[in-house]
């Protein structure tokens, strides 16, 4: 059994002349917003979920991104209403939020 029933990576990677980079896409903020609504929800600890900031995820492309393991399930988001949607959805009620899926 793992540690965690979910683990949340989210990229706050800063590339230099990367346009598409997800810190670019204000990430930093959102990371700390969305752990600090898991909290909030009581899914933070051992045995639930835990939220951790992740280097580059080498997908800049479909950035901002997250992925959800042991799922494997990536998301793209743009703003606290879809990290909202993700949390409610994927880590409440145990389904993927197929139009931020990529």
């Amino acid at each position: 059994m793992s540690f965690f029933d979910k683990h949340v990576f989210i990229c706050t990677n800063q590339r230099s002349g990367c346009e598409d980079c997800c810190a670019n896409h204000g990430t930093p903020a959102l990371l700390g917003y969305f752990k600090d609504r898991v909290k909030a929800a009581g899914l933070a600890g051992p045995g639930k979920v835990r939220v951790s900031k992740a280097g580059c995820l080498g997908r800049c492309d479909d950035g901002p991104v997250m992925v959800i393991y042991p799922e494997a399930v990536w998301y793209t988001f743009v703003d606290t209403e879809d990290l909202d949607e993700i949390l409610d959805s994927h880590l409440r009620q145990g389904r993927v939020v197929e139009r931020l899926r990529v």
